[in-house]
């Protein structure tokens, strides 16, 4: 029996369907954290079928560190427009573009492998393929640029 105020909490925290975070609960017996390592681990299988899918739309976003001494610039894609105009992608893709702004990174392979500033338990991967689970699209990084005062 599904405790739903469980299936609530679970909901807020990762924004993922109802349906899959039930799915989740039922298959880890109620437990929290099991459930959100199920979501975790179907994230991971979702964002591999969908990674050949064509990336059409998307949005820039920026930070400017406080003393406005470094400021980045990141590329966020996604399949449609319907995605990149929702408010939780323009989240992500802000706090992506203050991780780029607070920790250097050569390149996206060295950035996806980056802790996560606000969550050093996960990575950015991990974090874009949460919001692949939760968006159901394909969602890359596809470039950024960081800026350093006098470099």
């Amino acid at each position: 029996m599904i405790d739903y105020q469980k299936l609530k909490q679970l909901r807020n925290e990762t924004k993922v369907s109802f349906s899959l975070c039930k799915k989740a609960l039922e298959e880890s017996d109620n437990d929290m954290e099991k459930a959100k390592e199920k979501l975790r681990e179907w994230g991971i299988k979702k964002a591999e079928g969908k990674s050949e899918r064509e990336i059409k739309a998307g949005g820039i976003y920026t930070y400017v560190h406080h003393n406005h001494m470094i400021a980045a610039m990141l590329e966020l894609g996604c399949e449609t427009d319907f995605v990149s105009g929702n408010q939780d992608f323009k989240t992500l893709g802000q706090e992506l573009a203050m991780q780029v702004a607070s920790i250097p990174a050569k390149d996206v392979t060295e950035f996806l492998k980056q802790n996560y500033i606000r969550d050093p338990g996960k990575t950015i991967d991990d974090m874009l393929k949460e919001a692949i689970l939760k968006f159901g699209e394909n969602i890359k990084i596809t470039r950024f640029e960081r800026w350093e005062l006098g470099q």
